[in-house]
């Protein structure tokens, strides 16, 4: 019967398996929970193939509990009573250890249906999900479980998987002759997902012509084909866009061209152009605004351009648009003033609009008074002084000016013509 050399190769201790060494190391909490026996509530959260089913999997054998797996994206609810009709019986004495694979998919009656079982200890829970739990599971599911995060492996984690699985490899289907870097390449390009290269791996032996000398050939030109479309983690409706447009947004705002042009190259890879356009849309008045105003029109002109080409042409106004962002003048001057000014009316800060501001046109009705607004064109400078805002908050002050070289320069300017050197009129 073929069994996948992925599920060939799975880890059997807690020590054979690969990464995760913040919470299986040594001294690592989770190890410590599987040594004591005493197994909680648990909920793993991490990208796929880091390891989440292998250690559910060690633990049932190490505990010697009676594991159940559903999958959240087929089971029904009758699965949940099937498995709980089990309990009390000869088949589970000692209660089930249930692992729920990708827990997010199910509903909140599906979840909840587990609540009493887990919580008097007849279920122990062991969920998995590569979604933030603290989203997508119920609180109620949530309060009763720990959550542990299982890291995305780096690549040299991966190549100890891929180095054995080819060596497993060679004993199923031949010896071989492996070209220099191909296992090196499988690793790299698996997106830490270990399932992922070793299946390459089993791939790659499975398809290899034999040599002259009757070993199979494995080359380099074949693991770059199979890993073209490598394992990049960028779910467009899950962490991985979030935290993707969030590193490039980060990126834009503390100037680092490189990194920032390195998150739009993943955005765009992962054919996310709308989420990469809309922060950098956001970053041009949120953290260039007021010290390079005309980058909003620049980036909103390098968007347009991109959302005209598509890609992969639209790559280049984007990173255009990108460059200009990371390495122009920062301030944050727009978004603290209205920031500032949301805060006063939210907070009920808003009273009559003075009446000099209000609408001339509803005059005329017999209800008339006096308007006595002056028109600032009318006076030197295009400016003279007279209230804008309310009674109740009429000294207060939302906009800042930035301390770089445009902001300044505006102050400067309006300082001299109001004529108060410490700007208090600044920003109305």
């Amino acid at each position: 019967m073929y069994r996948p050399l992925a599920d060939e190769i799975r880890p059997q201790t807690l020590s054979e398996v690969y990464g995760q060494k913040h919470i299986l190391g040594e001294n690592g909490l989770l190890r410590r929970i599987i040594a004591s026996g005493q197994i909680p509530n648990m909920i793993f959260y991490g990208p796929s193939g880091s390891g989440k089913t292998t250690v559910a999997n060690i633990i049932a054998r190490e505990t010697k509990r009676e594991l159940r797996r559903l999958n959240a994206t087929t089971a029904s609810l009758q699965d949940i009573k099937d498995i709980i009709a089990e309990l009390d019986t000869f088949l589970v004495p000692n209660g089930v250890l249930l692992y729920l694979d990708e827990i997010q998919y199910f509903n909140k009656k599906q979840q909840q249906s587990l609540l009493e079982f887990i919580e008097n200890g007849k279920i122990t829970l062991i969920a998995s999900t590569t979604e933030n739990p603290y989203f997508y599971v119920y609180n109620a599911v949530l309060s009763r479980s720990t959550v542990f995060e299982f890291k995305e492996l780096t690549a040299g984690d991966v190549l100890c998987a891929v180095e054995r699985a080819a060596k497993i490899a060679a004993e199923r289907f031949g010896e071989a002759d492996i070209e220099e870097g191909v296992l090196r390449h499988i690793a790299a390009s698996s997106g830490g997902d270990v399932r992922k290269s070793v299946n390459a791996v089993e791939l790659l032996f499975t398809a290899a012509a034999r040599g002259g000398n009757g070993r199979l050939q494995i080359t380099l030109e074949d693991a770059k084909i199979v890993s073209q479309k490598n394992a990049m983690r960028y779910d467009r409706d899950g962490d991985q866009h979030f935290d993707s447009v969030s590193a490039l947004m980060k990126s834009l705002r503390g100037s680092d061209v490189d990194a920032a042009l390195h998150y739009l190259a993943r955005a765009l890879s992962a054919g996310d152009m709308a989420g990469a356009c809309r922060r950098i849309l956001c970053s041009a008045s949120e953290d260039i605004g007021m010290a390079y105003p005309q980058a909003a029109a620049i980036v909103k002109a390098c968007v347009d351009s991109a959302l005209q080409l598509g890609m992969p042409e639209a790559k280049l106004p984007l990173a255009q648009a990108v460059i200009l962002l990371a390495t122009a003048p920062k301030s944050n001057s727009v978004v603290e003033a209205i920031d500032r000014a949301f805060s006063d009316v939210q907070s009920g800060k808003a009273g009559p609009i003075p009446r000099q501001l209000q609408n001339v046109h509803a005059d005329g009705t017999g209800f008339e008074r006096e308007q006595g607004y002056l028109y600032p064109h009318n006076f030197p400078n295009h400016w003279v002084r007279q209230q804008y805002l309310p009674d109740g908050i009429r000294d207060a002050r939302y906009y800042e000016y930035g301390d770089n070289k445009v902001e300044q320069q505006a102050k400067k300017y309006w300082d001299a013509i109001k004529g108060d050197a410490n700007g208090r009129e600044s920003g109305r």
